[in-house]
């Protein structure tokens, strides 16, 4: 067994402090920071009693005593792995004391070579092991990191100049750089080793050889680092189309403000240095360049000779993000892979602006910037919800609607939109003068109300502390973009395929709108059993839209979703073009959320839904409603006795909570609930889905019209060119089964009685000169 390892297991059982010998285990147990990649933690919580840094170093060390490998390779790599994490280790003090003298912490690779120069027991000065050993250490997982995008091929030459030198032949080279990738990548994870395992053989006889594998474009950067994105769904290549394009309708509009004659005599980057401020760079204001780092000096790159070439497509992306080459980017996938591509492209854009501050003195720096650190907007940008670790989509919701109101062409001008709220920040730090820091900060009052929103999660001022973010940030008022909610959202809808598919047989027409597509169990019918039709899933939430399209990504759907409004459609498609409208357990949401005229749980918004529907529908069209339905007659009293006596508060609580209307109930002697049988039914939908969905079934009303007062108010809201041609009702399979065994539901005098129907399936027909086929 490797000597580390043994001093680690000796550790864990509790012997007595590492000895001075064990320097570097030393600073990795005394670790008072948890300084660690998110991407892969399941819970911030357990990293409290955790040592993550050690637990890695350990499972390399283990991946590395299992290799047969000469002794010469293994002593190399032994010491190469436990000194590669180590400035991520030591107390806060020691920490401190290192940043004073230099060492550079925030890039761990450099702060970890300068601190097995200042304290490594190996007792050599200046031989070619010692120098072999801290050039790996400097260059430790940069390969991977190269692979992922976030850092070039150039940060690697420290390991040709090995060769170069002498130091090593080429083989010798790559025999220990297969192993040593083999265990910083197989800590991380055994798949992902056997995944890159050719990639990293590949390009491990690159670096000894000296030969580059190619520069990138800025689209293949992008790919790269786009890689976890991609997984879960994200069609890259049209995002970067749309980002492309938009940049190079701003080029073009600068180009004809410029009026200068000489810019279309010349080809390429000629061409779009002309058109372009100084520095060669699509936003307004100086920005580092590619190269040395320098504000307003537009390096020569071979970067820039390819994206040049006359017609290339992309150029203004490609030039506006020309900056990032040279540079190494950390943690930036484990910050903003919950973003889109164009929100990611802006941020880049802002952090490569000059005018970062140092941490202190607020002053300026000459030094070139090597790096950019996404790591405290990663450290902001999650949190624990139910034990694991989440998105925290309330600073993602607010940061995703300054960077939409963001144009790229504002981006370094004064004409950007100023939120007293939120602001990006780019900072230096002085112990760190070559890496830029990125972030978004939030004013005190923000953080606040975010932290308020999250301590209510689970409590009826939920609802009250989210529209009180919404109102700080003018987001709009959509409750029913249900945040943590939304995943077991739409988890639930995915399992309602018997019932959807009840309503395929009354779909006409081509288009088919899926109003609230939820998780799109109804847009997958119709793909499936109605091929010929073109169904188009419209949501106001971002979540359920980003969840969809990653799911037609990965399946390969044909179906489309889009965000918008289902009061006004015709904002979305042609009046007169669609075949079918479908309401599928959304009618009673708009209702519950939204406000019209000031107030929710107002008919005006079903009857704006159904008007904005019809609207956009053909002659012989078809809206389809499946909702909640109350029952007739409404003085009708209805019993619940709770089996279970606790369950008793459940009632209590619900009537004070309930906003849609006025619960009434009164008790019997022997303690039953009376009550008017849709204010009973209105609870036990509530009571049925548990503790789990209360804080947001509570803010729903999910029966408001009986069956005469829903065809009433069809006529009067659409007039007599609606027809409704299928009226039904049902009691909704699940709910006779979710309460047995908690309340026995009884008439007015004890007796007990079916549940009543629930649920509604209404087709109202538009009628016309011309009727679409079925």
């Amino acid at each position: 067994m490797l000597t580390s390892l043994k001093a680690i297991e000796e550790y864990r059982r509790g012997a007595e402090p590492p000895v001075p010998a064990y320097t570097w285990l030393r600073f990795l147990v005394s670790a008072e920071e948890r300084i660690v990649n998110l991407e892969r933690i399941r819970s911030i919580h357990e990293l409290a009693d955790a040592n993550p840094v050690l637990d890695y170093v350990e499972r390399t060390l283990r991946i590395l005593d299992g290799l047969k490998l000469s002794f010469w390779v293994k002593e190399i790599l032994e010491t190469v792995l436990v000194w590669s994490e180590t400035a991520k280790g030591g107390t806060v003090r020691q920490r401190m004391q290192w940043q004073a003298d230099g060492v550079n912490l925030f890039v761990h690779n450099i702060g970890s070579v300068q601190l097995f120069d200042r304290f490594n027991e190996m007792g050599e000065t200046g031989t070619d092991k010692l120098l072999v050993i801290r050039t790996l250490i400097e260059t430790h997982g940069l390969l991977g990191q190269y692979i992922r995008g976030e850092v070039p091929f150039e940060g690697n030459e420290p390991l040709t100049e090995i060769v170069k030198r002498g130091l090593l032949t080429p083989e010798e080279l790559q025999s220990l750089l297969i192993p040593l990738n083999h265990c910083i990548i197989g800590a991380v994870s055994p798949e992902l080793w056997s995944t890159l395992r050719s990639e990293v053989e590949e390009l491990t006889a690159h670096i000894s050889s000296g030969e580059q594998p190619g520069v990138w474009s800025v689209r293949e950067r992008l790919r790269k680092l786009r890689s976890g994105s991609i997984r879960q769904g994200e069609n890259f290549e049209a995002e970067y189309e749309k980002v492309a394009t938009a940049l190079e309708a701003i080029e073009c509009v600068r180009v004809d403000k410029a009026e200068a004659p000489e810019a279309t005599e010349r080809a390429g980057v000629d061409e779009a240095e002309e058109a372009m401020p100084q520095g060669g760079q699509v936003f307004v204001g100086e920005a580092l360049d590619g190269g040395t780092g320098q504000a307003g000096q537009p390096a020569r790159t071979k970067q820039a000779e390819h994206i040049g070439q006359a017609g290339y497509p992309g150029l203004a992306l490609e030039r506006a993000l020309q900056p990032l080459a040279g540079k190494t980017l950390w943690y930036v996938e484990s910050a903003l892979q919950e973003f889109s591509l164009e929100e990611v492209v802006k941020v880049f854009m802002l952090a490569l602006q000059t005018g970062a501050t140092t941490d202190s003195a607020m002053t300026m720096t000459d030094e070139p910037v090597h790096h950019i650190s996404f790591e405290r907007l990663m450290n902001a940008m999650y949190y624990d919800y139910k034990g694991v670790k989440k998105i925290n989509v309330y600073k993602k919701r607010i940061i995703e609607k300054f960077l939409r109101e963001l144009a790229f062409e504002h981006i370094g001008s004064s004409g950007a939109p100023v939120n007293p709220h939120l602001a990006y920040k780019v900072e230096r730090s002085p112990s760190a003068a070559d890496t830029v820091f990125f972030t978004f900060e939030f004013s005190a009052a923000a953080e606040k109300l975010i932290e308020f929103c999250m301590e209510a999660e689970k409590s009826p001022l939920y609802e009250k502390a989210v529209l009180l973010l919404f109102d700080l940030f003018e987001l709009r008022r959509d409750a029913y973009d249900r945040f943590h909610n939304e995943e077991e959202y739409l988890e639930t809808m995915n399992r309602t395929a018997d019932y959807k598919s009840v309503m395929l047989e009354f779909i006409t027409g081509e288009k088919v709108l899926d109003i609230g597509p939820g998780g799109g169990v109804m847009l997958d019918l119709i793909e499936q059993r109605l091929p010929e039709k073109q169904p188009v899933g419209i949501d106001i939430s971002t979540n359920v839209i980003e969840a969809l399209n990653r799911k037609k990504q990965l399946e390969g759907h044909r179906w489309e979703v889009l965000k918008g409004d289902a009061l006004n459609l015709k904002d979305y498609v042609h009046p007169g073009t669609v075949g079918t409208v479908i309401f599928s357990s959304i009618l009673h949401e708009l209702y519950s959320y939204i406000e019209w005229n000031g107030s929710r749980f107002n008919l005006d918004t079903v009857a704006a839904a159904l008007r904005s529907a019809f609207d956009v529908l053909a002659a012989g069209g078809r809206i389809i409603i499946r909702d909640g339905i109350m029952t007739e007659p409404v003085e009708m009293k209805r019993r619940i006795r709770f089996l279970a006596q606790e369950d008793k508060e459940w009632l209590l609580r619900y009537t004070g909570d309930f906003a849609g209307r006025q619960i009434q109930v009164e008790y019997a002697e022997n303690g039953d609930a009376v009550m008017p049988v849709n204010d009973a039914m209105e609870f036990l939908y509530t009571y049925t889905w548990g503790e789990e969905a209360y804080v947001h079934e509570v803010q729903e009303q999910f029966g408001y019209f009986t069956s005469s007062g829903y065809a009433d108010f069809i006529g009067k809201v659409l007039g007599p060119e609606a027809v409704i041609v299928e009226f039904r009702h049902f009691l909704q399979e699940g709910y006779t089964e979710a309460l047995a065994g908690k309340v026995v539901f009884m008439d007015e005098k004890g007796a007990p009685v079916p549940l009543p129907d629930s649920t509604c399936l209404i087709v109202i027909e538009k009628r016309g000169e011309t009727h679409l086929d079925n």
